[in-house]
C-alpha cells in the first residue's frame, strides 16, 4: 500500500469535511470546482441531522437574508457531487483514526457555537445567560433544553455586535410577530409569556465603533410596538471616530441612522422599549439581599474615547436594575478530541488552514477552515476566503497526503451501520425540509387577534424526530 495519496491515474482523492455549515459547504464547493487533473470524492459530515450549521442554529429566524444564503448552500449540495452524512458526532461516532482510515484528507469546519467568556463578578448568578446559548434555544438546537426562563421585566444585553442586536431584538419583539418565521412552537410559547418591558444594550465604545451592520441596525426599527431609546450623553466622537465616519460608508450610514433616531426622540408609548447605550463597560452583575443568588442589577462604568477610537474608564459607576443579563461579547470555538487547540483564541492551531502540532509543524492530511480556523470574526461570506486558502494548501499537498486504507465510498457507510449510527443523508434532509413546510402549512393559531396566518415552515427541534423523519423509507 502506498503511503501517499493517489495520482490522477488511480482512484479519486477522498476528502472528509467535518461541519456542514457555510464554511464546510464552501470548502466542498471550491474543491469540486478547483482546476485539477484528478477526481475528488467528498463526504460532508455534521453532528446534527440537518445541514447548514450556523445558518440553521446561529442566525435569528427573522433575518431576511437567511433564505438567500440557504438557497445558495442548497444549490451546492443538490448537485449530487458532495455526499452529506448528518447525525454523526466526531469523537463519539467516529474518531480521528477512523477518518484517517477512510480518507486522504480531513478538513475541520466545526465553527464556534459557545459564548466567549466575560470575566466579571456575578456571571454565575441565576438570570445571567450566554447570548449564544439563547440563540441556540430560539433557533431550535436539538441539544439544548426546550424551556428558557423568561421572567424578567428589565434585561441587559452586553455587547455591540450582530449577535447582541439579534438577542435584544428577539427579547423585545412580540412573539406573535415571529410567527411568520420558522421558530419552533416551544420558542413561541416561551416568548409569548415574557413580561419584558425594557431591554438595554450596552457597548463599551461609541456609536462610530459598533460592530453590527446597517442591516442589523435597520431591523431594530421594524419591530411593532417597540420604541428605540437613545441617550445624548452617549454620542461622543473622537478624532478616530471622525476619520472612520469620513472614510467608511458603513460607519457613516450607521452613525447617521443612530443620530437621526436620537434627534427624532422616538416615544410612541409602546409597551416595550429597546435602549441603546454606548460608552458603558460592565463591572459587576449583582443580586439583592431580598433575592440572594438571582440577578437584581448590573453595575456599569462610564467610559470615554481616548482619541484612537478605544475607550478608557472614567470611574463613574451606574447601577441599572435588571433581572436578567445576556452576555453577547462573541462566540468561541470548542476543543475537539485528538486535535490541537488554542485555548486563548478558541481555534485549531494552523498555518493558513494547515493544522499544525505543538512544534508548529504541519500535521499531514489535516486541515481547517471557517471560524474554528481563524476565530469568530467577520460575516458568513468571509468564510469563502478561508476555504479558498485552505483548499489551495490541500491541493499543494496532494501527492504527500497519507493514503486512506479503505477509500471506497461504501466503506464508511458500512462502519456507521455496524456501529448503529443513525446517519442522515441529503435525501433525508429533503424529507425533513418537506415535513417542516407541511407543519407550517397546517399551523393553526389559537389567538383570534393574530388573524389569518401563513407560515412557510415550523422547525422541528427534537433530534429523534428529525432523525426519524429524515430516515423514513431509507432503509
Amino acid at each position: 500500500m502506498s503511503n501517499s495519496a493517489p495520482d490522477s491515474s488511480q482512484r479519486p482523492m477522498r476528502v472528509a469535511i467535518i461541519g456542514a455549515g457555510p464554511a464546510g459547504v464552501y470548502a466542498a464547493d471550491i474543491l469540486t470546482k478547483a482546476d485539477r487533473d484528478f477526481e475528488v470524492s467528498i463526504d460532508l459530515f455534521d453532528q446534527y441531522p440537518a445541514p447548514y450549521g450556523l445558518i440553521r442554529y446561529g442566525v435569528a429566524p427573522d433575518h431576511p437574508r437567511i433564505k438567500g444564503i440557504v438557497n445558495a448552500l442548497e444549490k451546492v449540495l443538490d448537485r449530487g457531487d458532495i455526499r452529506f452524512l448528518g447525525n454523526v458526532n466526531y469523537g463519539r461516532d467516529l474518531t480521528l483514526k477512523d477518518f484517517r482510515h477512510f480518507y486522504d484528507a480531513i478538513i475541520f469546519a466545526t465553527g464556534a457555537l459557545k459564548d466567549a467568556p466575560l470575566d466579571i463578578p456575578g456571571v454565575e448568578l441565576e438570570g445571567s445567560f450566554g447570548g449564544a446559548d439563547f440563540v441556540s434555544w430560539y433557533d431550535g438546537n436539538p441539544d439544548v433544553p426546550r424551556d428558557w426562563p423568561l421572567d424578567a421585566r428589565e434585561i441587559a444585553v452586553i455587547g455591540n455586535g450582530n449577535v447582541a442586536l439579534d438577542v435584544a431584538r428577539i427579547l423585545s419583539k412580540h412573539a406573535d410577530d415571529l410567527l411568520t418565521t420558522e421558530i419552533p412552537s416551544n420558542v413561541y410559547e416561551g416568548l409569548k409569556k415574557s413580561p419584558v418591558t425594557d431591554v438595554h444594550v450596552f457597548g463599551r465604545r461609541g456609536p462610530a465603533q459598533v460592530k453590527f451592520t446597517p442591516l442589523e441596525l435597520r431591523e431594530l426599527s421594524h419591530s411593532r410596538d417597540v420604541d428605540i431609546v437613545l441617550y445624548p450623553e452617549d454620542f461622543e466622537f473622537d478624532e478616530a471616530s471622525d476619520e472612520q465616519i469620513r472614510t467608511n460608508n458603513q460607519t457613516k450610514t450607521m452613525v447617521n441612522t443612530l443620530t437621526n433616531w436620537l434627534v427624532e426622540e422616538q416615544d410612541t408609548g409602546a409597551s416595550r422599549r429597546l435602549h441603546l447605550h454606548f460608552l458603558h463597560s460592565p463591572v459587576e452583575i449583582h443580586d439583592d439581599p431580598a433575592t440572594p443568588g438571582k440577578v437584581a442589577g448590573i453595575k456599569m462604568e462610564r467610559t470615554e474615547l481616548d482619541g484612537t477610537g478605544n475607550a478608557r474608564g472614567t470611574g463613574e459607576i451606574i447601577d441599572y436594575p435588571v433581572q436578567a443579563v445576556y452576555r453577547a461579547v462573541g462566540y468561541f470555538g470548542s476543543e475537539l478530541p485528538e486535535v490541537g487547540y488554542d485555548s486563548r483564541r478558541g481555534v485549531i492551531p494552523n498555518e493558513g488552514g494547515r493544522v499544525v502540532d505543538t512544534s508548529g509543524a504541519p500535521v499531514p492530511g489535516i486541515y481547517t477552515t471557517g471560524w474554528i480556523k481563524r476565530g469568530p470574526v467577520g460575516l458568513i461570506g468571509h468564510t469563502k476566503g478561508d476555504a479558498l486558502e485552505t483548499i489551495g494548501y490541500l491541493l499543494e499537498d496532494r501527492r504527500t497526503l497519507p493514503a486512506a486504507e479503505e477509500p471506497e465510498p461504501g466503506a464508511i457507510i458500512r462502519l456507521l451501520e455496524e456501529r448503529g449510527v443513525e446517519y442522515t443523508t441529503w435525501e433525508g434532509w429533503k424529507r425533513l425540509d418537506a415535513h417542516e413546510k407541511t407543519l407550517g402549512a397546517g399551523y393553526v393559531h389559537g389567538d383570534p387577534g393574530v388573524g389569518d396566518l401563513v407560515r412557510e415552515r415550523v422547525k422541528v427541534v427534537d433530534r429523534e424526530e428529525m432523525t426519524r423523519v429524515s430516515r423514513e423509507g431509507s432503509n
